[in-house]
């Protein structure tokens, strides 16, 4: 089995903290977004390689990420986009890569690289093994409007009776997540792509594909997080935290009181603040201030002011 971390997006809602860093790389705890989803990959002996798949701008950053890992699966597969106007969208990407890597005769495992998610990859590919179909993961958003963002799922049993990419009014808050697992047979992105259907979400593609092939859900209750928003982000920090806050040993931490889910990153410099619900990235320097729901990005220089729901760029100087 081979499987496709998806890492090729430029995250422009995360801006100006993704502006010149992949998502995917956001500290998440003790480590980053898409490490949780390498590190369960590299333990699954089912799957042989994991192929990370990313555009030509962010291409250098990957590959020095990866270089300073221990791990030994993940390779770099570059479709050839540098910005967001060239997206070739996710079925898209994955039929280039498909192509490219000569992967389209084995089972394959496609995941996003910037979605937090609680259960265990492998307990996902048990499922699929006893299934014996195409499989998705679902997740009840609890929301009709959040529901509107993405592929709403109708099920009998563990079978996708309906799916609709983004409906217009969701008649419930099953959805479908960016983790799926396709027998061999069912890799079909270019066929797909030849009949001139949207090449964007996978929804779009799974949904055409549940009319023509069995589809099954692995349903989950516990946590799953899209990080696509600073809300996002700052939600699934909280998660990973669950109250506690982090300090790195080489921080300067001064006069300063510390909240919850607070994350102060290697040399930042931090003296006569508080502290909530935030994020201070490496050698950020923050003097006189409050933050609440906050992420202030590497080298910032924050001085004398109460900030909330803030994002403050790499090497900004305020006021």
């Amino acid at each position: 089995m081979k499987a496709v971390v998806l890492a090729g997006g430029y995250a422009t809602r995360l801006w100006p903290i993704t502006r010149n860093r992949p998502k995917m790389f956001l500290p998440v705890g003790e480590t980053t977004v898409i490490d949780r989803v390498l590190s369960e990959l590299e333990d699954d002996d089912r799957i042989d390689d994991v192929f990370v798949s990313t555009n030509e701008r962010f291409a250098d950053d990957f590959e020095a990420h990866l270089a300073e890992t221990a791990f030994e699966k993940p390779q770099l597969s570059v479709e050839e986009t540098v910005d967001e106007d060239e997206k070739l969208g996710v079925i898209g990407a994955l039929a280039q890569l498909v192509d490219r890597e000569d992967i389209d005769d084995e089972d394959l495992l496609v995941v996003a690289g910037d979605n937090l998610i609680s259960f265990d990859l492998s307990t996902f590919v048990d499922f699929f093994e006893e299934e014996e179909t195409a499989t998705l993961a679902a997740y009840d958003v609890g929301s009709r409007e959040k529901a509107t963002q993405y592929g709403l799922v109708e099920l009998d049993g563990t079978r996708v009776v309906d799916f609709q990419e983004k409906p217009a009014d969701p008649p419930s808050t099953l959805v479908s997540i960016a983790c799926y697992a396709f027998p061999a047979e069912e890799v079909r992105f270019s066929e797909y792509l030849a009949a001139d259907n949207n090449p964007d979400e996978p929804g779009w593609f799974v949904q055409w594909l549940q009319s023509r092939s069995p589809v099954s859900a692995f349903t989950f209750e516990e946590a799953w997080f899209d990080i696509g928003t600073p809300e996002s982000y700052l939600e699934a920090v909280a998660w990973a935290l669950d109250g506690d806050s982090i300090v790195a040993e080489d921080a300067t931490v001064e006069d300063t009181t510390i909240g919850e889910n607070v994350h102060v990153m290697p040399g930042a410099t931090v003296t006569d603040a508080t502290l909530e619900r935030s994020l201070v990235f490496p050698d950020a320097t923050l003097e006189s201030c409050s933050l609440v729901d906050s992420i202030v990005d590497r080298e910032a220089l924050v001085r004398n002011l109460d900030l909330t729901g803030a994002r403050i760029g790499g090497h900004t100087h305020l006021p």
